[in-house]
């Protein structure tokens, strides 16, 4: 039996006032669809079909671009004339589907989560349903539909608006997400009609259709209370942030990692941290990042999309797409670029930039040196001010240093070009040629001294700094 998705992503959100579909607005450095998406294969659900609209060319440029587990197709809703319509243009999805069960969300309710699905599935399999509303209690249900619950399931969902008394004191409230039997949704989904002060088609009257032909209905009550949050404004969408950042601070409390002050920190929901690690104040981890064992992540550092090993030592560092292995220390004021690799036992410096490069074992880097587009070996070392030249306005070369090579300070490396193992760069030499193994390099243009010649060439700004302080004593 098939189990498979929908996702219901065609808002536009005007009251975000953004020029994006509001299922792609931001969740701790992620869209809301992502989340859904995350959630749906941690559940093993691999068959998703992404209803679009306001601007769907962005939400299909985000999938081409994701590294999607499962499999995710798109259809286009090009009138927004509600939830029942917006599957209706799933039809044919639903049609390749009728042996199994069809999960439909919402892209912009981020925190459904997979405990939550695969429960559900469990319960809709287990009583043979046609359709399982999942559901949760809250203190405050003002604005959601009630649960009506039976002996043996549920009757319907009752909106806010159209409760009496004793049903607004009811707190199960409608998640907005459902397990349907496909072949039943399929049954009843045509049949519903415009016939609200909105003129659009609810897929809740399908719950009520499918009660009226006799099918099963019953809820599932989820244990996360966030599961029915979602956001219409940028206030909204604030709070969002809020809930998901405490709560995955909260998650990683609990597995033992040490914050010394959670001010500014923010965690993504598919970054993963090792025991023993220490996050400190303004830390930014988010993508696909992974932070191994005893790690100290210090202040102001923003990882992303980067696997950490064990043991590193972090201090202001950006690190983008980019290799950290076993026992590195970097920084401070450090950026690593996209597809740089900086290998066990490191030392990266203050204000350095390394970019699609590899850095060997034990290399040193010490401070304010850019190495782009190089391949360095072990136990090299950096003196302060060395530059890779790796682009000559038109193309990109790379650079190749050896192990054991001594780089001066103020050296440049014109790429393409070799530095062999253990050859030495004399300070302030511009290296064009490459170098054999062992061999010392000095590249220095002879000093002239030309008299008198600053006092012209600055005469105008010397009168200026004359009239603003005076002459000097001399004169």
């Amino acid at each position: 039996m098939e189990n498979n998705v929908i996702i219901l992503a065609g808002g536009q959100g005007k009251r975000m006032k953004t020029n994006m579909p509001k299922a792609l607005c931001n969740v701790i450095g992620e869209p809301m669809l992502e989340w859904v998406l995350t959630a749906c294969e941690n559940a093993e659900l691999d068959d998703i079909c992404v209803v679009k609209g306001y601007e769907g060319q962005q939400i299909e440029d985000y999938l081409a671009a994701r590294k999607s587990k499962a499999k995710i197709c798109t259809v286009m809703q090009e009138e927004r004339l509600g939830t029942g319509h917006a599957v209706m243009q799933a039809a044919d999805f639903l049609k390749a589907h009728a042996e199994g069960n069809t999960l439909i969300l919402y892209g912009d309710a981020p925190f459904i989560d997979a405990e939550t699905i695969k429960g559900a599935l469990e319960l809709h399999t287990e009583k043979d349903c046609g359709v399982t509303v999942v559901t949760s209690r809250v203190e405050n249900p003002t604005g959601y539909g009630r649960i009506i619950r039976t002996e043996n399931g549920i009757s319907g969902i009752v909106e806010h608006k159209d409760c009496t008394p004793m049903q607004l004191a009811i707190t199960e409230i409608n998640s907005g997400c459902y397990w349907f039997k496909t072949a039943d949704l399929l049954e009843v989904l045509f049949d519903i009609k415009p016939e609200n002060a909105q003129g659009e088609y609810y897929l809740t009257d399908c719950i009520e259709l499918l009660i009226a032909k006799g099918k099963k209905a019953d809820a599932f009550i989820s244990a996360n209370p966030h599961v029915a949050l979602g956001a219409n404004d940028r206030r909204g969408l604030l709070a969002l942030n809020d809930i998901a950042r405490y709560e995955i601070i909260g998650k990683w409390l609990d597995e033992g990692i040490e914050f010394c002050c959670t001010d500014g920190v923010s965690i993504g929901n598919n970054v993963t941290i090792g025991h023993g690690t220490k996050i400190h104040s303004e830390v930014i981890l988010r993508g696909n990042t992974t932070i191994g064992e005893n790690c100290n992540i210090g202040n102001n550092c923003i990882i992303e999309n980067t696997t950490v090993g064990n043991g590193v030592n972090l201090n202001n560092v950006q690190a983008y797409e980019s290799v950290i292995e076993d026992d590195v220390k970097i920084g401070p004021y450090v950026q690593l670029r996209p597809n740089s690799h900086i290998k066990k036992g490191a030392k990266i410096g203050d204000f350095v930039e390394i970019k699609n490069s590899t850095i060997g074992e034990y290399t040193a880097v010490a401070h304010l040196t850019y190495i782009g587009d190089s391949d360095v070996g072990s136990n090299v070392n950096f003196g302060c001010g060395v530059v890779t030249v790796n682009y000559n306005g038109d193309k990109k070369f790379r650079t190749v240093i050896e192990d054991n090579a001594f780089i001066g300070c103020n050296t440049n490396l014109v790429a393409p070009v070799r530095v062999g193992k253990g050859a030495y760069t004399a300070a302030g030499s511009t290296i064009t040629t490459d170098i054999p193994d062992n061999a010392l390099a000095i590249e220095r243009g002879r000093e002239t001294i030309k008299e008198g010649y600053a006092e012209k060439k600055l005469k105008a700004r010397t009168e200026k700094f004359e009239a603003i302080h005076g002459k000097s004593e001399e004169k």
